[in-house]
């Protein structure tokens, strides 16, 4: 049982410190000001013409 708690103990310690982690690294990420998203080019979607594509039967 002492086994059992011991490592529940051990897994529960290295998550807290992954979680800290990975808070304290999203916080400075956000603070960075994102330049490029209104940089970027939006793309033209073109519609499939399907009536004058031509499909190959299968043998």
């Amino acid at each position: 049982m002492t086994t059992f708690f011991t490592i529940l103990f051990i897994m529960i310690g290295v998550n807290a410190v992954m979680m800290f982690f990975s808070l304290s690294g999203t916080n400075q990420k956000a603070k960075k000001p994102s330049n490029g998203i209104s940089k970027t080019s939006i793309s033209e979607i073109n519609p499939i013409d399907l009536i004058s594509s031509k499909y190959k039967k299968a043998v």
